[in-house]
């Protein structure tokens, strides 16, 4: 679907070191929003109940897989979640991952993106949806991502198309 919402401006801490701004980003940019990885251990108890949570760490590692193949079409790759960025930082270490995490622990970019969240644990997360972002606005938005391992090469897909 065609989308208009524009990036709230703001730094948010991320694993490369210090801060990205999704506002002020040079390039196309895939932003995939989940509700957290899971620890080393596996998830916890009731999470695989609870409908589109599982699959976070299956999503993160397709994009990471494809990672070349999103930029031979010029286009970076971020994950962001509520999780704290030292949690993302043994994520992105521990899973290799070629691109940045970032930290929304406060919830900031959920109402200005329209991003849905849900309470876990008494802790808000994200539900999983991602967005392509161009000169500081979202111009794509894939939601209802039901194979979520499956998703990054749709997602690759359809900026094969959107470039052709």
């Amino acid at each position: 679907m065609r989308d208009v919402t524009r990036v709230p401006r703001g730094p948010l801490p991320a694993t490369i070191g210090g801060a990205v701004d999704l506002s002020e980003l040079p390039c196309r940019s895939v932003l995939f929003v989940y509700p957290r990885t899971s620890p080393p251990e596996g998830a916890p108890e009731g999470w695989e109940l609870i409908p589109g949570a599982r699959g976070c760490t299956a999503e993160s590692c397709t994009f990471r897989d494809l990672a070349a193949d999103f930029a031979a079409h010029d286009t970076a790759i971020f994950g962001l979640s509520t999780q704290g960025p030292a949690y993302q930082a043994e994520a992105a270490a521990r899973l290799h991952l070629p691109y940045p995490l970032i930290s929304d622990a406060g919830c900031s970019l959920a109402a200005p993106l329209g991003l849905e969240t849900f309470t876990f644990e008494g802790v808000t997360l994200y539900r999983r949806t991602t967005l392509v972002i161009e000169a500081g606005a979202v111009v794509h938005r894939f939601t209802d991502i039901a194979d979520p391992g499956g998703h990054p090469a749709k997602v690759l897909k359809w900026l094969a198309r959107a470039s052709s």
